[in-house]
């Protein structure tokens, strides 16, 4: 089942006051974990493994609750500050080495796959627009999964967790990426932020597509619909996903014409 959302959402766009005139889609970012990605799974797995090497423990749950939609960095920060644990940055970054030991060494041994029509709905959005990732994961990471699902090639640009100070909800990846695809030098005219689309799975990632100025679909592969509705569109998946309904999300509905009055005689 599909939900359509396209109810003003009043504070979410900075470009909200131009909505009334027509803007044109030009590029399309994806998140990639829990949306081009299955690999969800081997983050929680990974992240788990690399607390109880220190003694700690988290369930599937709370993980999802509370740390699926960070990247690694804000997890392991959010997790040591709610467990009132001391954190410094050598600390940090023998966490976050780890975990990319841990999650390399999953993928190799359990395998990871892109969801159902991901491959195909990449390459056809790609022969239409510019395309870039937006991610929380770790650049290695991302530079091997997409490698492995034969779809790295068709994006421009790819944005990790390496290369923004802040993740998200902040903005900041999503403008890295627009930032990125204009600096590429194959465009004319620069692309705006209100011309985007962003693929997300995650309200975190909605709001930081969102601040960014940017229209959000929402697939429901890690959360439930209704906790996602604040997103322009949600599907179950990118394999229910037609790109002329991420094209409608950019075309102001139809002007309604007053119902004339039968003359009288």
């Amino acid at each position: 089942m599909i939900t359509h959302l396209k109810a003003q959402h009043g504070g979410h766009y900075p470009y909200r006051m131009k909505e009334a005139i027509p803007v044109a889609m030009r590029a399309i970012i994806f998140d990639c974990d829990g949306v081009l990605m299955d690999s969800e799974p081997l983050h929680f797995a990974a992240f788990r493994n690399v607390l109880a090497e220190s003694g700690d423990a988290i369930s599937e749950e709370e993980y999802k609750e509370r740390y699926l939609a960070l990247d690694d960095r804000g997890a392991f920060e959010k997790f040591y500050r709610e467990n009132s644990r001391p954190m410094d940055k050598v600390l940090l970054d023998t966490l976050l080495q780890r975990k990319t030991t841990v999650f390399q060494e999953l993928v190799s041994s359990e395998g990871i796959l892109p969801f159902p029509a991901v491959p195909e709905f990449v390459m056809a959005a790609s022969q239409r627009y510019p395309l870039a990732v937006a991610s929380g994961a770790r650049r290695h990471e991302l530079d091997m999964i997409l490698d492995a699902a034969g779809i790295k090639n068709y994006f421009e640009h790819i944005v990790s967790a390496d290369d923004v100070e802040k993740g998200k909800p902040d903005p900041e990846s999503y403008l890295t990426a627009v930032e990125r695809l204009n600096s590429s030098g194959k465009r004319t005219t620069r692309i705006r932020p209100d011309e985007c689309a962003v693929i997300e799975d995650s309200r975190e990632g909605i709001a930081s597509a969102h601040a960014a100025g940017m229209k959000c679909i929402a697939v429901a592969t890690s959360y439930p619909t209704f906790e996602l509705s604040v997103a322009d569109l949600v599907v179950p998946s990118l394999g229910a996903l037609r790109l002329s309904q991420v094209e409608d999300l950019f075309r102001p509905p139809p002007v309604m014409q007053p119902i004339q009055a039968p003359q009288s005689n």
